[in-house]
């Protein structure tokens, strides 16, 4: 498909001479229609420069001005290449993606993004505005009106709320807790439900003695 579009692109763009044989149509304003031999491609050169080319039921049409091809295929994708290589492609469903020269590439679909980077960082905005990092390292960050959280590839998670609160969760099961000024209000660790069970038996079994006592 894009050797295809280049190759059109191309055509368009040196304004090549038509072909033998094939059948020309000159119109009043300067604009030109010319029909293969083989009846399967049509190219209309029109008097500013633009160039539209129909071959094997696709359209593709050269903006001279601003450069840009644009190509509509049967099934109704269309896609739309600027000339320093920013590539759109417009779905029938609706959805639209976006290729940039750096090699970053944005999916949009029903009000929700996902921007692709070329160091493998996903960001994700749902219809709401929540977003979600995803880093090539493995850490994740989310965003939303209520908190901003970190979850860090060795488990701990951080989270900051609307108010300025910070909570940070380690895989220790230490739980950190900071006010809107910074000042630690909580540092404990917690125990495992397995820990808990088990102290909890343990209580027990004292009240238990102690009540025979």
């Amino acid at each position: 498909m894009e050797e295809s579009i280049s190759q059109a692109h191309e055509t368009a763009k040196v304004g090549r001479a038509p072909s033998e044989g094939c059948a020309i149509t000159n119109f009043p304003d300067a604009s030109q229609k010319e029909l293969s031999t083989d009846k399967k491609t049509t190219i209309i050169r029109f008097s500013n420069g633009d160039v539209k080319i129909k071959p094997n039921q696709r359209v593709i049409y050269y903006h001279a001005n601003a450069q840009t091809m644009c190509t509509t295929y049967p099934d109704g994708l269309e896609v739309v290449q600027f000339p320093n290589k920013h590539t759109e492609k417009f779905y029938p469903d609706g959805s639209k993606e976006i290729v940039f020269p750096n090699g970053t590439v944005k999916h949009l679909k029903d009000g929700q993004e996902e921007t692709l980077f070329p160091d493998g960082t996903i960001v994700r905005v749902e219809r709401n505005g929540n977003k979600t990092i995803v880093l090539s390292n493995g850490q994740k960050e989310i965003h939303t009106a209520q908190f901003k959280r970190k979850e860090y590839p060795d488990g701990t998670v951080k989270t900051v709320n609307c108010s300025g609160c910070q909570e940070t969760k380690y895989i220790s099961r230490r739980v950190k807790i900071k006010d809107e000024a910074g000042n630690i209000i909580l540092d404990k660790r917690q125990m495992s439900p397995q820990h808990a069970e088990s102290h909890g038996k343990r209580q027990l079994q004292f009240f238990a003695k102690t009540d025979k006592n």
